[in-house]
C-alpha cells in the first residue's frame, strides 16, 4: 500500500505487520544489487522510489511465499507499475474521488477510463456504488478487456441475515468500502473451496446488459471471521482519534473533495460527542497541508462548516531541520516552496472567513491576515514575522513545521509534546493571544487533514511507539 505513515516499511507487510527492520534490508539490497548488476549499461538508470518498492513487494511476497496478496494501486492503474500481474484472483474499485488530475485525467470519467485498466480477462471485478456515466466507463472498459463486473450491494442486505455490522472504523463511507472487502474476500474464498457463501451469475462479456447497467452480486451472509474482521480492523490516519487529556487529535488522510465532505461529517459527529464529556469552553483547531495538484482553495471550502476557532498551516516536514529522518523526507520539495503554499492557505482561509462572516452569524469578522519569512540568525531557521500593525487574535497561522504547529495547539497540555517554547519561538501577538485560549479551554478538539503524509507527521510526534 502507499504511501507509508511513519515508517516506510508499513507498504509491504505480512500478517497484517509492516515487515521487520532485518527483512527490509535484507531484501532491499537484493533486489538492489541484482538491479545494479543488470541494468542497462547505456542508460544506467535505476527504478524511481515507488516502483523499487513495488519490484521488491512482489520479490518480499515470493521469497517469504505469502499465501495471498492484496495490492493496491500507486496511481490510476491502467499505467500503474503494480499493474503486471497478468491473471489477479479478483480487482476491486472503490468509489471514485477527483484526485492526480495531472496523471489521471481532471474528470471522473478519464479517472475511470484508468481504474478500469486494472480489469483482466475472466478475472471477476467488483465495484461499489458510482455516479452514472463513470459506471457506464467502467462496465465499457471490463467489457473490452473481457473482464466480468459486479456491483456490490449496499452492506444493509447483508445484514438482513446476520444482524448490525459493527466497523471498526468510523464514517458512513465506510460501509461501501466494507461491502466491497466482503465481496472481495468471498471471491478468493470461493476460489480456495469454501461453499455456502452465494454464488455469481455467469455474465458473458459480449451480453450487452439491459439499461446498460451492470449486474449487482448476490449478497450473503459472513462468516464469524468476517464479521470479526470488520470490527476489529484498524486503519492508522483514517478517522483515527488519539484522546490524550484535554486535547483529542482526529486525523483523517482525506485530500480530495469526496474525502474531505466524508471527513467534516465524521468529525462534527465525532466532536459532538467528545463535547458532551466536557463542561465548559471548548476551542476547535484546524491543522491543514495539501500537496501535488489538489484544488486547496475547494478543500477549505467544505472545511468552513466545523467553525473552527483556528486554522494552522504548516509544511509536512516533522521537524526545520530533518537530519534523521529520511523516511519522511520529500526531496523533489523545497522548504521555502511548501512555505509559500502554507501562506497561501492562509491567505485563502482567511478570504473564506471574510465572505462567510457577512451569511454567518456565529463568526466574528476577521482581519486580515499576512506574513513573511525571514530568517533566524539566532536560531538558524524560517520563522513567521508578522507585519505591523498584527491583529492580535488571528484565526489562522503558519508554522514551518509540524513540530511547532502542534507544540502550539497542545500548549504544553499533550503528554506526548513537548510545550513551545518560551524563549520567542512563536513571536507574533496572534500565537500568544490564541495560546490564552488554547490553555484554558477544557476541551480542544484537533482535526488534522488534507494530506496522508501530514497525518503521518503528525503520528510520528503523538505516538512514538510508531517509529520504533
Amino acid at each position: 500500500s502507499s504511501p507509508h505513515l511513519v515508517q516506510v516499511r508499513e507498504r509491504i507487510r505480512i500478517n497484517g505487520q509492516p515487515i521487520s527492520k532485518d527483512l527490509f534490508n535484507k531484501y532491499f539490497w537484493m533486489v538492489y544489487n541484482r538491479l545494479e548488476e543488470t541494468k542497462d549499461p547505456v542508460h544506467a538508470s535505476m527504478p524511481a522510489y515507488f516502483r523499487f518498492l513495488t519490484i521488491m513487494a512482489f520479490h518480499v511476497f515470493l521469497q517469504e511465499k505469502v499465501d495471498l496478496a492484496v495490492v493496491e494501486v500507486g496511481i490510476g492503474g491502467a499505467y500503474d507499475c503494480t499493474n503486471i500481474i497478468r491473471t489477479p484472483v479478483v480487482c476491486g474499485v472503490s468509489s471514485l474521488g477527483i484526485d492526480h488530475t495531472s496523471i489521471l485525467g481532471d474528470t471522473l470519467e478519464k479517472i475511470a477510463w484508468q481504474k478500469g485498466g486494472i480489469f483482466k480477462p475472466g478475472v471477476p471485478a467488483f465495484t461499489v456504488a458510482q455516479p452514472e456515466r463513470p459506471l457506464e466507463v467502467l462496465r465499457e472498459r471490463a467489457q473490452e478487456r473481457r473482464c466480468p463486473l459486479y456491483l456490490c450491494p449496499e452492506l444493509d442486505e447483508f445484514e438482513e441475515s446476520c444482524g448490525a455490522l459493527e466497523l471498526g472504523l468510523a464514517g458512513a463511507h465506510q460501509r461501501s468500502n466494507a461491502a466491497l472487502a466482503l465481496q472481495l474476500a468471498r471471491t478468493w474464498l470461493q476460489l480456495r473451496g469454501c461453499q455456502g457463501l452465494g454464488d455469481l451469475k455467469e455474465v458473458p462479456a459480449s451480453t450487452k446488459l439491459a439499461g446498460r447497467q451492470v449486474p449487482l452480486a448476490p449478497a450473503f451472509q459472513p462468516t464469524d471471521t468476517m464479521i470479526q474482521g470488520l470490527r476489529d480492523t484498524e486503519w492508522l490516519g483514517r478517522t483515527q482519534v488519539l484522546s490524550h487529556g484535554p486535547v483529542t487529535w482526529y486525523l483523517d488522510g482525506a485530500h480530495t473533495t469526496s474525502s474531505i465532505q466524508a471527513c467534516v461529517r465524521w468529525f462534527r459527529q465525532a466532536a459532538l460527542k467528545q463535547d458532551n464529556l466536557h463542561d465548559g469552553s471548548e476551542v476547535r483547531v484546524l491543522v491543514f497541508n495539501a500537496t501535488g495538484d489538489r484544488d486547496t482553495a475547494a478543500l477549505l471550502k467544505l472545511l468552513l462548516p466545523c467553525h473552527f476557532d483556528y486554522a494552522v498551516f504548516c509544511p509536512n516536514f516533522t521537524e526545520v531541520l530533518v537530519a534523521n529522518n529520511a523516511d519522511q523526507q520529500n526531496f523533489n520539495v523545497t522548504l521555502e516552496n511548501a512555505l509559500t503554499r502554507c501562506l497561501e492557505n492562509q491567505r485563502m482561509w482567511t478570504q473564506l472567513l471574510e465572505e462567510k462572516a457577512g451569511q454567518d452569524p456565529w463568526l466574528p469578522s476577521p482581519l486580515r491576515v499576512g506574513g513573511l519569512l525571514q530568517p533566524s540568525p539566532a536560531r538558524g531557521s524560517l520563522l513567521l514575522v508578522p507585519p505591523a500593525p498584527r491583529p492580535l487574535n488571528s484565526p489562522a497561522l503558519v508554522f514551518p513545521c509540524l513540530a511547532q504547529a502542534l507544540r502550539w495547539v497542545a500548549q504544553g497540555r499533550d503528554p506526548h509534546l513537548a510545550a513551545p517554547a518560551a524563549s520567542g519561538a512563536h513571536p507574533h501577538p496572534a500565537a500568544s493571544s490564541g495560546a490564552v485560549l488554547l490553555r484554558e479551554a477544557a476541551a480542544v478538539h484537533v482535526l488534522v487533514t488534507g494530506s496522508l503524509h501530514l497525518v503521518g507527521g503528525a503520528l510520528r510526534l503523538l505516538d512514538p511507539t510508531l517509529s520504533q
